[in-house]
């Protein structure tokens, strides 16, 4: 099969309101594209000319966008941008919090088939059109919605709360307070790495570990189960665009030094968290389906934790990032807290996660995040991080999850070599 190379890409900026700016779906791929484009060296008129030849394809990643803007058939509308995507195959791909995830997997299967050697990914949402309350109603549709969301204030916050609760029952030598802190640790690392992000939508917010370990007061209230404001990502308008390609194009224009995709995992879990917590009860692994995501990457590889320089993973709330640990091989599981409390995930650690903010930090338009975390990967991997750029990277993994771990999703990007 090919190899799959990144052109570049570029997201937009996560603390922008677009609502507020009087500019719709529309504006923000017109801009993202822009951006993506310039970035990865290519055209419009690139688009036409393969496109001639049936060589270029476009893949849209969005979750609920017949929600939040009322608009569904999301593929065609790439035409809306310009005149040069008339005539370009294009369809929307969803699979929650992971469907740019999803449309990078069908890009990517597309150009190893040899059916397009260029690919363009967009994933994106706009989310404050609405109150927090209807968001999180809609954000419930993620989760088995007859059962886990519908009627439910802020469902997910809950789902993810139980997850807290699952961990300590599951790994019993786990003192509570040292698995709170642990949490409240992931949230400050996270905040942190914002700052040096210019892109980041919290990257002017405060937090510290006072007021992260704090839970159920004024000004770090409760939301599900055990975990507070501090635990959560955030409500997030934005976008990112990924370019992929062939070796043949790579050639056709002498390019040089560019990343290649060199594994990827994909799992689906149990629907209902119920029964994902029933399913685990043989594993060691609170999550074992987001673990087997892992070693599959891996197993596309050939390479394994040690040779994995930096991680992106998807911190919807600081229980998701714990098992993470684990899920990707950096401790055993039931002592993730141990890469916590000694600075093996921070950003000056020998395995960072999340240098960009995470979701809980750089922010998370749903259906956006798999294709963010997919660039932050190729940022790093291609010196481009700038103050977030972690040094010496030459291989960087990343885990987007949709619904409470339903869909599971591991790309490893690095060096071609």
């Amino acid at each position: 099969m090919s190899k799959v190379y990144i052109l570049g890409g570029a997201q937009t900026d996560f603390e922008r309101n677009w609502k507020k700016e009087g500019k719709n779906m529309v504006a923000l791929l017109k801009e993202a594209i822009a951006d993506g484009f310039a970035n990865a060296e290519i055209t419009l008129d690139d688009v036409r000319e393969l496109n001639k030849d049936n060589r270029v394809a476009c893949f849209v990643g969005n979750f609920i966008a017949e929600k939040y803007t009322e608009q569904g058939h999301l593929g065609a509308f790439l035409t809306e941008v310009d005149p040069a995507f008339y005539g370009v195959p294009s369809a929307r791909y969803e699979a929650a919090c992971a469907s740019s995830s999803v449309a990078i997997d069908a890009a990517q299967t597309k150009i190893m088939s040899g059916e397009y050697d260029l690919a363009i990914v967009v994933g994106w949402e706009l989310m404050k059109t609405v109150d927090s309350k209807l968001g999180g109603d809609f954000l419930g549709r993620a989760a088995y919605y007859k059962k886990e969301g519908e009627g439910i204030d802020l469902p997910f916050p809950k789902l993810f709360g139980k997850l807290a609760d699952e961990t300590l029952k599951k790994y019993p030598q786990l003192d509570e307070k040292r698995y709170m802190d642990a949490l409240a640790r992931i949230s400050v690392i996270n905040y942190e790495n914002a700052k040096r992000n210019p892109l980041a939508q919290t990257r002017k917010w405060f937090m510290s570990f006072e007021q992260a370990s704090t839970r159920g007061t004024d000004t770090n209230p409760l939301v599900g189960g055990k975990l507070a404001v501090s635990d959560c990502s955030q409500v997030t308008d934005g976008a990112a665009v990924v370019v992929l390609c062939s070796e043949k194009f790579i050639e056709e224009h002498g390019i040089k030094g560019k990343p290649i995709i060199k594994g990827y995992g994909h799992r689906v879990a149990p629907m209902l968290f119920d029964k994902k917590m029933s399913d685990n009860a043989e594993s060691m692994y609170i999550l074992p389906w987001t673990r087997q995501a892992v070693l599959d990457a891996f197993r596309r590889s050939g390479l394994t934790v040690d040779d994995i320089d930096c991680f992106e993973t998807h911190d919807c709330f600081t229980s998701s990032e714990y098992a993470a640990i684990s899920s990707f091989g950096i401790t055993e599981p039931g002592k993730e807290y141990e890469a916590i409390e000694n600075g093996t995930i921070a950003f000056g650690g020998s395995k960072p996660i999340n240098a960009s903010g995470g979701l809980i930090g750089c922010g998370h338009p749903v259906g956006a995040s798999g294709a963010r975390m997919f660039l932050d990967l190729y940022k790093q991997v291609t010196g481009q991080a700038g103050a977030y750029q972690v040094k010496g990277v030459k291989n960087a993994m990343m885990l987007n999850i949709g619904g409470s771990a339903t869909t599971n999703y591991v790309f490893i990007v690095g060096e071609d070599k």
